[in-house]
């Protein structure tokens, strides 16, 4: 099933694996690079029904990272050069938008806000709370991104509605604790998301699929479950979106719940520049990023209840890594596979599957990608010359 065509909304894929969208770490200075244009050829050129470049701010104020994309007049060009570099080796191009809320850095996007204000210990941030002006301001910031990677020729978007972000935060009971219209009850709590929905739907047109990325669970206790889970997808359904990618984790809380493992807290604080940042990560990171269990597949047994709920195509992610768990996940009625960590092993895993020179990933899930992209561009460790040794183990024969 994964190398047959599937439509996903009015774009055809030709086949049904998309590269997920984990934060590439290749926009210095808030602009496409070169790095950026060459990974996703790189991944199209293995193979992938369509690669989705990751975690691009639709405003200043959604900035978490000074090496993060920020989609304004002065991206279009370089938008254009990775549409274009993705289409000329066959596959689709996706972007994912969004907005990071309490995980501003104010350094760089200038202010930092929240549902509701308050210390926020994983920025560490303080934010603001949010204004009905405010509110009202970014969701048409999401409308004019949509217009203008349209206009740089991208033929699907991911609104990005998890993992803790500003639409994520809304949707919390743990960060909205608003006593308006936007705050309280499930159907306020899900106001701001529809809004958003809504803007982007009608910024799009017809000829682009709009998918959106939606926590299964926050992954804590407080944090929303699968019964308003079901509930957000049913609403995303009813509002005409073309998929839903299955996700879960907070990044400001529990943020090992995305990807389970562990993190290597000491690959991440050597790459960190602040010292005071650098030091809390290296001795109390474990502590705020506490290990998951990895298992192939571990957000499947609750995206199957989202499966049996809606009728819309679904996008299953999480951990990945097998010819088997992919056509097991497909042949259970999911439309199509989001991989990320086995692309930033092996840009060319896809084909490699196909021509079954492999038949599973050689990544060994030990999130030093992740560790690496916070402060720089993703890497894999069993790719990096000094990797091994950063990794705290013994290089591998042709590992140097």
């Amino acid at each position: 099933m994964l190398f047959s065509e599937k439509k996903l909304g009015p774009v055809l894929l030709r086949n049904r694996s998309i590269r997920s969208a984990a934060f590439e770490g290749m926009c210095p200075g808030n602009s496409v690079s070169g790095d950026l244009i060459r990974y996703h050829a790189s991944v199209a050129a293995g193979g992938i029904g369509m690669t989705t470049v990751a975690y691009a701010a639709v405003c200043r104020s959604g900035l978490s990272f000074p090496h993060q994309l920020l989609i304004d007049g002065k991206a279009l060009p370089g938008l254009k050069k990775v549409t274009d570099a993705i289409h000329r080796e066959g596959a689709a191009a996706a972007i994912q938008i969004g907005h990071c809320g309490l995980m501003a850095k104010k350094s760089i996007s200038g202010v930092c806000l929240a549902p509701t204000g308050g210390f926020n210990l994983y920025g560490p941030t303080w934010p603001g709370t949010i204004t009905f002006n405010e509110i009202g301001e970014i969701i048409r910031n999401f409308g004019q991104a949509v217009k203008i990677v349209r206009e740089a020729g991208f033929d699907a978007i991911e609104v990005h509605a998890g993992h803790g972000y500003l639409i994520s935060q809304f949707l919390s009971p743990y960060t909205n604790k608003r006593k308006d219209r936007y705050g309280g009850s499930f159907e306020n709590r899900s106001r701001f998301m529809i809004e958003v929905i809504r803007e982007v739907l009608a910024a799009a047109g017809s000829n682009m699929a709009i998918v959106v990325k939606m926590n299964l669970r926050d992954g804590f206790e407080g944090g929303m479950e699968m019964d308003e889970s079901l509930m957000v997808a049913k609403l995303l359904e009813s509002e005409g979106v073309h998929g839903l990618v299955l996700s879960g984790g907070f990044v400001s809380k529990a943020p090992m719940y995305v990807m389970r493992g562990s993190m290597p807290v000491k690959v991440m604080a050597h790459y960190m520049k602040n010292p005071l940042m650098k030091f809390g990560t290296r001795y109390f990171g474990n502590y705020l990023m506490k290990p998951e269990l990895f298992t192939e597949g571990y957000f499947l047994e609750d995206a199957l209840k989202i499966r049996a709920a809606v009728r819309l195509p679904l996008i299953y992610v999480g951990g990945l890594k097998s010819k088997a768990m992919i056509e097991k996940v497909l042949g259970m009625g999911f439309d199509f596979v989001q991989i990320a960590r086995a692309l930033i092993h092996d840009p060319g895993f896809i084909h490699k599957l196909e021509t079954g020179e492999a038949l599973e990933s050689g990544c060994e899930s030990s999130n030093y990608c992740i560790a690496r992209m916070y402060s720089g561009q993703m890497a894999c460790f069993q790719n990096e010359p000094f990797g091994f040794i950063e990794m705290g183990r013994s290089p591998k024969k042709g590992g140097l």
